[in-house]
């Protein structure tokens, strides 16, 4: 996703991989893996010999630049040039520049890149536009003599998320991340904060299952404790600056976390999480009155806590922050918990020398799932998952597309693909989860690898089908959310303007999009018939801060492992 533009210093852009050396990579170039080196080099001898016809040959590929990519760009991909002859300009730009390029592409525009790796986030999008290569099938016909024999698909966690709703295979998962919860475990263990806190609010300081718990925690650090190892310190931690990551901080499953959206998996219908409504394949509207909820009573209260904890409970500045200033305060020590940390930062969270870590390099800090809002109810998304993927466009060269598709898959196959997930810590096969490297690196993680392991993880879900052009109506959220956070509008004026832009997006599209799943824009209803709709908007609740709730992070961890999921 997103908004990793810069998540560890120093890269730039684009990396652009030279010419290949004159030695093949062996099996030892790529370990640890979960194959055998029999296996691993049978892999490469397969990749060598299905590029013969191409060697000589040249393409260009585009990703965000985070950990993953880097180490794709910089070991794959000469790896790859020496392996099969085939050269590859593998490219890192920040996100927003990936989709705008993209979409440019899809729109007819120059084909620049044969292939791009983006997030599953459009899914919806690649689905309704007629400029996606199906991979499914692709591997069954023009691509089916350059397909992997051990791709393995149903190795690949995020699978589902790549798959439209007619069964239809639109990208192959190269990095995939999870936001989840991030707290203070030395802090939480300590015996005179946890009598403080028992004997303030009433119950215990653990890990918080509900918003109410988050809110009285961030009240206790910041309020009560105020200081620990001399310093100041802070109950949360969150970024506020009017620019595009505002906007990939909510639609980054925040409304759903609060509890908009209707219940199932990968994502709520008919209401997803953005507050679209689908009836059948076609978005219909966005507005409550409409059948949708971008302005729904659990839309305006997610609005309203984030600002409140922002503004009450955060370190001075973090309004003025976007996502890549806010990504480092966390590990400088003065945090005592996050509600919304995305796991690409868990590398360079656990470097030596940061005062969250312990001079042996295990860390202070843990992960869990993030609590949910008041109007949560059983059965609606978690939180949310990012999938990078592999995407290739009808409009490049069908023989560009082939390298491009060699390319692909050898970043991701069993080969090298455990080796690429410890350089990133964004793993995508299950394999490679359950490997015992990340046996063995697991405590250094903090609970990622113990997340990733549990039956939870499938309920973190990226952007569903229910959106039609994700990088048209992605856009309107940051402007939106944006005059709320600088203190121009309140949360429900806010709400009602975003969801009134959505729907004019929506019908705008309606006039452009063909086929029988584009949107088409519902008239607005009288209160009492879009109240009755299926999936309609809850009313407001007359308590928006029930009882906080807790859970013992070692109880957390025990229910992982015999899986289940705390309620």
């Amino acid at each position: 996703m997103k908004r990793r533009d810069s998540l560890l210093a120093g890269l730039g852009a684009p990396w652009l991989m030279g010419r290949a050396q004159a030695a093949a990579p062996g099996p030892e170039r790529f370990q640890p893996s979960t194959l055998s080196r029999t296996q691993q080099q049978a892999e490469l001898d397969w990749f060598a010999q299905a590029a013969q016809r191409f060697r000589g040959g040249r393409i260009r590929v585009l990703s965000e630049i985070i950990a993953t990519h880097e180490y794709e760009a910089r070991v794959l991909a000469p790896a790859f040039a020496q392996l099969t002859g085939i050269q590859v300009e593998h490219e890192l730009r920040p996100e927003g520049d990936v989709v705008r390029r993209l979409r440019e592409q899809m729109q007819g525009g120059s084909a620049l890149y044969d292939a791009f790796v983006n997030d599953s986030d459009l899914i919806g999008t690649h689905w309704r536009y007629d400029a996606t290569v199906v991979l499914s099938d692709w591997m069954r016909g023009e691509g089916r003599e350059q397909t992997l024999p051990t791709l393995d698909l149903k190795d690949f966690i995020g699978l589902a998320f790549t798959t439209a709703p007619n069964g239809d295979l639109y990208q192959l998962p190269d990095q995939q991340f999870a936001n989840l919860y991030w707290f203070r475990h030395d802090w939480f263990s300590r015996p005179d904060l946890q009598r403080r806190f028992q004997a303030r609010y009433g119950y215990p300081l653990g890990v918080p299952l509900n918003w109410s718990a988050y809110e009285d925690i961030a009240e206790f650090f910041t309020d009560e404790v105020r200081e620990l190892d001399g310093r100041r310190i802070y109950g949360h931690m969150d970024y506020g600056k009017r620019d595009p990551s505002l906007g990939w901080r909510f639609t980054d499953a925040w409304l759903s976390m609060a509890g908009q959206g209707s219940e199932g998996y990968p994502n709520g219908l008919p209401v997803d999480e953005w507050g679209i409504r689908m009836e059948g394949c076609r978005p219909v509207g966005a507005s409550v009155v409409r059948g949708g909820g971008t302005n729904s009573p659990a839309a305006v209260y997610a609005l309203d806590r984030y600002l409140h904890w922002m503004r009450r409970f955060a370190p001075p500045g973090a309004l003025q922050m976007d996502f890549n200033q806010a990504g480092p305060v966390p590990g400088q020590g003065a945090i005592a918990q996050q509600i919304f940390w995305y796991t690409a930062f868990t590398a360079a969270m656990s470097q030596r020398g940061l005062p969250v870590n312990h001079a042996n390099g295990l860390p202070k800090w843990r992960v869990a799932p993030s609590p949910h809002g008041a109007y949560w109810r059983e059965g609606m998304q978690r939180g949310y998952q990012d999938v990078g993927a592999w995407t290739l466009l009808k409009n490049s060269a069908l023989e560009q597309r082939r390298m491009a598709w060699l390319y692909a898959q050898f970043c991701v196959c069993k080969t090298v693909s455990l080796a690429k997930s410890l350089a990133g810590l964004t793993f995508i096969r299950d394999s490679d989860i359950r490997s015992a490297a990340l046996t063995r690196l697991a405590p250094r993680l903090g609970g990622l690898v113990e997340f990733y392991r549990s039956p939870a993880r499938v309920y973190w879900t990226p952007t569903g089908p229910n959106v039609p052009d994700y990088p048209r109506l992605a856009e309107l959220w940051w402007q939106h959310v944006g005059e709320a956070t600088a203190g121009r509008l309140k949360p429900q004026q806010a709400m009602d303007d975003l969801a009134g832009a959505m729907d004019g997006a929506l019908g705008e599209l309606a006039r452009s999009q063909k086929g029988p799943c584009a949107p088409q824009l519902r008239a607005p209803l009288p209160e009492a018939q879009w109240r009755a709709l299926p999936g309609a908007a809850q009313a407001r609740l007359a308590n928006e801060k029930p009882g906080g709730r807790t859970i013992a992070y070692e109880r957390l961890l025990r229910i992982w492992q015999l899986g289940s999921d705390p309620k």
